[in-house]
């Protein structure tokens, strides 16, 4: 908005002209939604009117028991890796920020090295561990062993891909979480220490509260990366939803519509976890600003209570 005044009168006076408010114009900004509108309106068309998207086929897939089971197995695989790769993501920064030059060094090690191999290559590396160990021990370091588990049993399709996905998430969610600590300013400990607030309390109520607005961010987006990073096991031949619908695709050659069952089922759990990441935040929100931003729900309604206003 933007404000015209007539500075011909003094205002306050009885003869002082009305100010008069005129909406600032933005022509460029119309053009420019104009024209995203109708790149818009022509894709949708093209999903519509396009024989080769083939929806019946879509729709005849979408709810399938196959795919549903698939799917099932997707969300197992991110949320374990989720929980155990941020798990060891936690160890990890906490052994990068301890005084120990031993540890530090491991945790920069195991980050550096996780980091720079591919996904793909780790998940082949830990489904054939067997050609390098027969037998995993547990006994004294370089002595003998108590107890032995051949590493055939141990580790199948699904066990290598669990560790795959966790180790590859540890390294990511160290740095995550290792960055949120680092955000916190260094003068609220040492005032926190001055009134004499025990460490566990400074972390508890201090630190942690205030890293969690920095983690958070970074965090929900490693986990939908990790959702989407899930589609890289099919090269263990476990049927998550990429590999199934490959599985399907490959007996009746509807490539199109059967890739965007999985599409569209990434989208969709992409969408829950986003919706989550948004209710999350606004709860560590609350102490660091003053109105808290309003929920979709909230914004509807006063949108409403607007256009019932005019």
């Amino acid at each position: 908005m933007s404000l015209l005044f007539t500075p011909a009168a003094t205002p306050g006076t009885a003869d002082s002209p009305t100010l008069t408010v005129v909406p600032a114009r933005h022509p460029w900004r119309w053009v420019l939604s104009v024209a995203a509108l109708v790149l818009a309106a022509q894709f949708v068309h093209g999903l519509v009117t396009n024989p080769g998207w083939d929806w019946p086929t879509f729709v005849g897939y979408f709810l399938e028991r196959s795919v549903l089971l698939a799917l099932l197995t997707t969300l197992q695989l991110t949320l374990a890796g989720a929980v155990l790769g941020f798990l060891g993501g936690v160890a990890l920064a906490a052994m990068r920020l301890s005084h120990s030059p031993v540890l530090q060094a491991l945790s920069w090690t195991y980050i550096w090295v996780f980091r720079s191999v591919p996904l793909i290559v780790q998940l082949l590396f830990w489904a054939n561990l067997g050609y390098l160990y027969d037998t995993l021990q547990l006994g004294v370091p370089f002595g003998p062993g108590f107890v032995e588990v051949s590493t055939a049993n141990l580790i199948g399709p699904f066990g290598a891909a669990l560790l795959g996905l966790t180790l590859h998430q540890a390294a990511y969610a160290a740095e995550i979480v290792r960055s949120g600590i680092l955000s916190v300013d260094q003068g609220q400990l040492e005032a926190a220490a001055a009134l004499g607030i025990p460490r566990p309390r400074q972390f508890r109520r201090i630190v942690l509260p205030q890293a969690m607005r920095a983690i958070l961010p970074s965090a929900a987006n490693e986990l939908i990366n990790l959702l989407k990073s899930t589609s890289v096991v099919y090269v263990l031949a476990i049927g998550e939803l990429f590999y199934q619908v490959q599985v399907v695709y490959g007996r009746n050659g509807r490539v199109v519509p059967l890739l965007m069952v999985a599409t569209v089922w990434y989208v969709v759990l992409t969408a829950l976890l986003s919706i989550l990441q948004f209710y999350v935040e606004r709860r560590f929100a609350r102490g660091a600003v003053r109105t808290l931003p309003p929920t979709p729900w909230q914004r509807l309604r006063a949108g409403l209570g607007r256009a019932v206003a005019r």
